[in-house]
């Protein structure tokens, strides 16, 4: 399967203030949940005293992604993550994650008003960030041993491939997304470690 759709051209940062509390909203491009969470240590690690940091995710096209995901980082249930997830949803954007970081003002919100406020922090920034087209891809279906699980978690990192939640059975199974450019490589990996391997056919 091979089709382009609008990812992030790019990092972008936002902050807006609401009673108070500092909003600083983060978008950026990824192409799996680890990227995800490697730019939500980075968000503590540049705001050691924030006192939350949600986020949302969606990985592969806008409408039918392979791969989305959220967090409320302590925030009560569905005020923060599926907020941003839903601006996210609403954008025409693949390949995106969004990072919102709070600094709480002494005013508290209450669930509605955290809604409205981690919305409008995810629009502020998604509003203004540049697009680019991504690049096409192919969905390869891969099955092996369970051995070699990590090998080919690290070959994807490498290559920026991105595999699905494993199915496990006998061995593992992984739909991968692989950039087009990355294809025969992934296919000589799988025949140079002799894995079962098929190309994933699109739906009509």
């Amino acid at each position: 399967m091979s089709r382009h759709y609008p990812v992030p051209a790019g990092p972008l940062e936002r902050e807006t203030v609401i009673k108070k509390s500092r909003f600083i909203a983060r978008v950026a491009p990824v192409e799996n949940r680890e990227q995800v969470k490697a730019l939500a240590e980075q968000a503590w690690q540049d705001h050691p005293d924030a006192r939350h940091v949600c986020w949302a995710y969606q990985v592969g096209p806008p409408g039918s992604a392979a791969e989305a995901g959220m967090n409320d980082d302590g925030e009560p249930s569905g005020t923060a993550g599926k907020p941003i997830l839903n601006v996210i949803q609403h954008k025409d954007m693949g390949d995106v994650a969004v990072i919102v970081i709070r600094y709480f003002g002494g005013i508290k919100l209450g669930a509605g008003g955290l809604v409205r406020a981690y919305a409008g922090a995810a629009e502020s920034v998604l509003s203004e960030v540049g697009r680019q087209q991504s690049q096409p891809v192919e969905n390869l279906v891969v099955s092996l041993p369970f051995a070699m699980e990590q090998p080919l978690r690290h070959w994807c990192n490498q290559h920026g491939a991105n595999p699905s939640e494993p199915t496990y059975g006998d061995g593992v199974t992984f739909t991968i997304m692989v950039p087009v450019t990355e294809a025969e490589a992934l296919v000589s990996f799988c025949e140079a470690n002799q894995l079962n391997y098929h190309t994933e056919t699109p739906p009509a």
